[in-house]
């Protein structure tokens, strides 16, 4: 849910969303605003002791992101995707760890793809088109985006290690993939040079951040940026 405290939140009802998902594997709920400003989760399905304190929690005076989807490198990543979007994000997931971290990453990706469509709306107006590098120490990682409406994603991190934390490393270009599909963009990252796996990931994440709010900004026009005329 979005909301206006009447202070300093700017309030973007055109570019949010809210996206509940429940399977018998994963309940996701996820409230986005693509320019940022206020949000909340109204009804949360988590146990909020000690919520705020969690490494995935910020709130500046233009964003507010709180991800919590009970692996913590996977927490990480979307807190740093949405940080450098320009998003203010909740995610909220209860999923079925006692098996692995495959049900909850995948539907993750699905669920924050479905939201980031449904806020973004008409692709009219925007550039299309996105592209973005980000270091992190010695790794260095490029993302290209296009709004195209015709779902594919093309991923290579070169990751070696088994897992980062809690997260299988087989997942984390699984997330991206995931969410492209669900975003319905075409989506390429590749993680061109670094010897630490968490350095090269987290590279990749900023890069997909910086090449989305690329794709997202105004081309000046009102226009479907599209020969056809229309993305759908």
């Amino acid at each position: 849910m979005v909301q206006d405290n009447g202070n300093n939140w700017p309030k973007s009802p055109a570019n949010t969303s809210f996206v509940s998902r429940n399977t018998n594997e994963t309940k996701i709920q996820i409230a986005i605003a693509l320019k940022g400003g206020f949000i909340q989760i109204e009804n949360s399905i988590l146990d909020k002791t000690g919520k705020d304190e969690d490494v995935a929690f910020q709130a500046t005076a233009s964003q507010v992101i709180n991800i919590q989807t009970g692996v913590g490198f996977l927490d990480h990543m979307i807190h740093a995707l949405a940080k450098h979007s320009g998003w203010s994000l909740i995610v909220e997931c209860i999923g079925d760890l006692h098996i692995d971290d495959h049900h909850t990453t995948e539907d993750c990706g699905i669920a924050l793809g479905q939201a980031f469509k449904e806020a973004l709306g008409t692709v009219r107006g925007v550039k299309r088109f996105g592209c973005g590098f980000a270091p992190l120490d010695e790794a260095l990682s490029r993302a290209v985006v296009d709004l195209s409406n015709r779902p594919y994603a093309v991923i290579d991190l070169g990751l070696k290690r088994e897992k980062i934390g809690d997260l299988s490393t087989e997942m984390i270009p699984h997330f991206l993939e995931s969410f492209a599909e669900a975003a319905r963009i075409t989506l390429h990252v590749d993680c061109l040079r670094g010897f630490n796996d968490h350095h090269r990931s987290e590279s990749a994440f900023k890069a997909l951040a910086v090449a989305i709010r690329d794709a997202t900004s105004s081309n000046g026009t009102n226009d479907v940026p599209s020969t056809k005329g229309v993305l759908m």
